[in-house]
C-alpha cells in the first residue's frame, strides 16, 4: 500500500509538472577555490551561462582550499564538478593522496601560472635564496601546497607556512613571511591589488623542480600580468574541469556544449594568461579520461 501511494506521489508530480509546464529543479554544484582566485571567477561564470542554457538547473559555486579539497568533496558527493589541477588529478587516481579516487573530465579549460611572490622591495631573486626564509606555500588542501611541497624539497632550509591566499598576502605585506606561493590564472585579482599598493615580483621557476614531469609546462608570464613581472620563467599547470563517472551524462553534455559555445563569456575579464577554451586544448585532459557525455558532446559539436 505504501509503495502504491509513493507510486501515485510521483505520477502526481509529474501531472503537475507537465500541466503547468514548469521544469523540475536540478542541482549541479562546482567546487571552486578561494576568494579572490581564478577559479573561483571562472566557476561564477560558467554556473551563469550553463544555469542560462538549461532550464531548471541551479548551479551553486561552492568555496575551498582548492583542488586536493575539490577531489575530496567530489570523492564524497558534496560536490558535482570541481577545479583540479592535473598533477593533483593524477595523485589522486594513483593512491597518493589517500584511497584512489575515480575521476572524469569535461574539459581541459586553462592554464595554471605557478606564482612564487616577493615584495618589489625583497633582497631574494630566486628560490635558494629563500632559505632561511618563510614562505608561505598555500593552503593546506590547495594543489598549490601539493606542488610547492615538491618545489622546496630540495631546499630543507625554507621555513614552510599553509595559508590561504588572503592570510599570506597579509602576512607577506606584514614582513610576517618573505613569500608566497599560488598557483592560478595571470593576474590574480587579488595580487594585482597587492602590486598596484605596494609593487610584488615574481620569481623564476623551473618547472623540472616541480616534480611534475610531463603534467607541467616550462612558461613565461606574458606582458601586463603585474607591473615588473614580463617574461619571467615559471612553472604552467593545466586544469581541468572534474567529475566523477557517477555525473549524468546529460549534465555533462551540457557544460561541454556551453565550454565550447561560450568560450568568450568564460574568461575573466582581467586575465591576460594563455587560455585554453578551445576544442584542441579541451579534450587533452592527460591521465584523466572524458566523461561519456562530454565525448558525445565533442563528438556532435566537432565530430
Amino acid at each position: 500500500m505504501i509503495r502504491r501511494r509513493a507510486l501515485l506521489a510521483l505520477a502526481g508530480a509529474g501531472l503537475v509538472s507537465a500541466c503547468t509546464g514548469r521544469t523540475p529543479e536540478r542541482t549541479l554544484r562546482i567546487a571552486a577555490g578561494e576568494p579572490g582566485g581564478f577559479y573561483t571567477a571562472f566557476a561564477g561564470q560558467l554556473a551563469a551561462e550553463v544555469s542560462a542554457a538549461v532550464p531548471g538547473l541551479r548551479m551553486p559555486v561552492l568555496s575551498s582550499q582548492g583542488s586536493v579539497a575539490n577531489v575530496e568533496l567530489l570523492r564524497d558527493g558534496l560536490a558535482d564538478l570541481g577545479m583540479v589541477l592535473t598533477h593533483t588529478a593524477a595523485a589522486a587516481q594513483n593512491g597518493d593522496l589517500g584511497p584512489r579516487v575515480q575521476l572524469r573530465a569535461l574539459g581541459q579549460v586553462y592554464e595554471n601560472y605557478t606564482q612564487l611572490v616577493v615584495l618589489a622591495g625583497s633582497p631574494v631573486h630566486n628560490l635558494a635564496e629563500l632559505v632561511g626564509r618563510t614562505v608561505s606555500i598555500g593552503a593546506p588542501k590547495s594543489g598549490t601546497a601539493l606542488l610547492g611541497a615538491h618545489l622546496l624539497a630540495a631546499h630543507p632550509g625554507v621555513r614552510r607556512e599553509s595559508l590561504p591566499l588572503e592570510e599570506a598576502i597579509d602576512a607577506l605585506e606584514r614582513g610576517r613571511i618573505d613569500a608566497l606561493l599560488w598557483s592560478g590564472g595571470l593576474p590574480t585579482p587579488v595580487l594585482k591589488t597587492l602590486d598596484d599598493r605596494v609593487g610584488i615580483r615574481l620569481l623564476p621557476l623551473d618547472a623540472a623542480e616541480a616534480g611534475c614531469g610531463p603534467l607541467c609546462d616550462s612558461v613565461l608570464v606574458p606582458p601586463g600580468a603585474y607591473r615588473r613581472t614580463s617574461r619571467t620563467p615559471t612553472v604552467g599547470v593545466p586544469n581541468i574541469l572534474a567529475c566523477t563517472p557517477e555525473l549524468p551524462a546529460d549534465l555533462a553534455e551540457a557544460v561541454v556544449r556551453v565550454l565550447v559555445l561560450r568560450a568568450p563569456f568564460l574568461v575573466p575579464q582581467q586575465t591576460v594568461g594563455a587560455q585554453f577554451l578551445d576544442v584542441r586544448n579541451l579534450i587533452s585532459t592527460g591521465a584523466v579520461p572524458l566523461h561519456p557525455g562530454a565525448e558525445r558532446a565533442y563528438r556532435d559539436l566537432h565530430g
